[in-house]
């Protein structure tokens, strides 16, 4: 790549880090940049897997004050993501290209679809939402892991995945909100091992992008409750389907 090209995936990692911690989805704006810049479907994907992971850790950073008293329920879901991530990026890997590149037009245009829904799902678990005390349902631990391993293959809208299950299991969007970030970084460790040592990454990219998504991450969880979301979410969610349709007339 040009020092144009890294510099532009930079700036568009900033960004991503930005949207995952505010709305989530900030995959469907750095991935397709890196298909735009010449990297192959896979070879994007995990590359935007690991440039992404310091905006994670950003994330979890500027929630920190949510984590009081939640230590159990960290460890609990954070092992279901470890699981749920593992098989994820190894399902990825150990299928043929060819298979990526038919599903992942889909993924998108559904990941894009739910980021538009996601204001409704949010009102609901707000109208019933309590102030805890309650036991974790167990059909919760089944769906955060096959969320998470969607977040191993793809990743796309993870965030927005995991704050809708974790919203209707707990009943407290604010605590979903903390715990997203939490186990999108435990989600995108597992991906960073795993991709790191047998995914075709390009590690240019991620030298560049992986800092400009730590502070992304970092600042998007400081005025997450600052900014307006509805903008960036349909700028997100037309973005998606775009790049969805692109895609489709790629295979």
């Amino acid at each position: 790549m040009s020092a144009l090209d890294l510099a532009i995936a930079a700036g568009v990692a900033l960004v991503a880090g930005v949207i995952n911690s505010i709305a989530g989805g900030g995959s469907l704006i750095l991935f397709p940049t890196l298909v735009a810049l010449g990297l192959g479907t896979v070879a994007a994907n995990v590359t935007n897997s690991i440039a992404q992971w310091p905006g994670y850790l950003g994330g979890v950073l500027g929630f920190r004050s949510e984590y009081a008293g939640q230590r159990g329920r960290l460890l609990r879901f954070g092992l279901v993501a470890l699981v749920g991530g593992t098989a994820g990026s190894v399902l990825l890997l150990t299928t043929p290209s060819e298979a990526f590149d038919l599903v992942v037009p889909v993924l998108v245009a559904l990941a894009s679809l739910l980021l538009a829904v996601q204001p409704l799902l949010t009102r609901r678990i707000g109208q019933h939402e309590d102030g805890g005390g309650r036991r974790d349902p167990r059909w919760l631990y089944l769906t955060l892991l096959l969320a998470t391993a969607y977040g191993g293959y793809f990743g796309g809208a993870l965030g927005v995945i995991l704050v809708g299950v974790l919203g209707v299991g707990l009943h407290r969007l604010k605590l979903a909100n903390a715990l997203k970030s939490a186990l999108s970084a435990v989600t995108a460790t597992v991906t960073l091992v795993v991709f790191g040592i047998w995914g075709p990454v390009d590690w240019l990219v991620v030298v560049v992008a992986a800092p400009a998504s730590l502070l992304g991450g970092f600042l998007g969880a400081r005025v997450a409750r600052r900014i307006p979301a509805t903008p960036l979410r349909l700028f997100i969610v037309g973005f998606g389907l775009l790049v969805s349709a692109y895609l489709f007339t790629r295979v």
